[in-house]
């Protein structure tokens, strides 16, 4: 018997097992890739792309109400639960100078490469009725993004994308004089070249399906500037928090994941030499995967109840 996933966050709305009779009914397709495994516990093979595919559509269909979601077999599959719990971890962030969760178009988010998959964006808006901005210096990608908010007419008020012209910037050419945002959330390119993203990808699938095939399948996709960047994540992230002092006053708290936790000290040091007037660490474990989300802010306790 598959009991309730304890780690995830206590809002995450894929706690309790999947119900494979209700997100087939949502993706009838799904119904080929599902079986019954050795556990007796009725899942799919996550090492088929394919089959994590559909299985993000009925999800996020069925406890979103996001139609016809897709992506190209080339990008990033993300898993949903994982995703949403960084949101939900974003709301209790916030809910530390209401004491409650602020929800609505008032609160405004942007998520830095959102991807073809516009996951984050998505989740966001559906859970608390956030307005997002989706960027990404992928037009491919923004594409497709555009394409599921063609699918959702009701969306396009409330998520917008907008393309970063420049691999050298975060913040700069996306926010004008006068943006304000409540937060800024990003899950950054892990790995510090293809190589490294190939052999992670292929410990993945081998974990998942058990073989001992050497052809690495990237059953989660991912272009290159989802997967890698140079220098990986420890290199981009120290480049986000040098860029957000220039942009201090315009977002209240800046937010990353940070995968692996031997790069937190590094960060630490850069967040002090910015001068953030407060920085903070959230643990968020997701089945066999830790992660974690730095938050950061240059706004003074104080003057934070200012921007609600």
């Amino acid at each position: 018997m598959t009991t309730e996933k304890l780690s995830l966050h206590a809002r995450n709305l894929h706690r309790n097992p999947y119900d494979f009779d209700q997100l087939i009914s949502c993706v009838p397709e799904l119904k080929q890739y599902v079986f019954l495994n050795a556990y007796q516990t009725v899942t799919i093979n996550f090492s088929l792309p394919k089959a994590v595919k559909l299985l993000n559509k009925a999800l996020l269909l069925h406890f979103y109400k996001v139609q016809n979601w897709d992506i190209p077999d080339s990008n990033l599959c993300p898993p949903i639960p994982g995703r949403a719990d960084y949101v939900h971890y974003i709301a209790d962030l916030l809910s530390e100078e209401k004491k409650e969760i602020p929800t609505g178009v008032s609160v405004n988010g942007l998520d830095i490469g959102t991807g073809a998959n516009l996951v984050y964006p998505l989740i966001a808006h559906s859970s608390y009725g956030w307005k997002m901005l989706g960027t990404d210096i992928n037009k491919d990608s923004l594409e497709n993004a555009q394409r599921v908010l063609n699918s959702n007419p009701d969306l396009s008020s409330v998520i917008q994308l907008k393309q970063q012209p420049d691999t050298q910037f975060i913040f700069k050419n996306i926010l004008g004089s006068k943006d304000k945002f409540m937060f800024s959330m990003c899950n950054p390119p892990f790995h510090d070249s293809e190589e490294s993203a190939m052999k992670g990808n292929l410990r993945k699938t081998k974990n998942l399906n058990k073989s001992k095939g050497k052809k690495p399948l990237l059953n989660f996709g991912g272009q290159q500037s989802e997967l890698w960047c140079e220098g990986g994540e420890l290199a981009f992230i120290s480049k986000m928090i040098a860029e957000s002092a220039l942009y201090s006053q315009q977002i209240l708290w800046f937010t990353c994941l940070v995968s692996k936790k031997e790069n937190l000290h590094k960060l630490t040091m850069f967040l002090k030499k910015a001068k953030v007037v407060d920085f903070k660490t959230i643990d968020m474990a997701q089945g066999q995967k830790i992660s974690r989300m730095l938050a950061w802010t240059f706004i003074p306790k104080q003057n934070r109840k200012d921007w609600f």
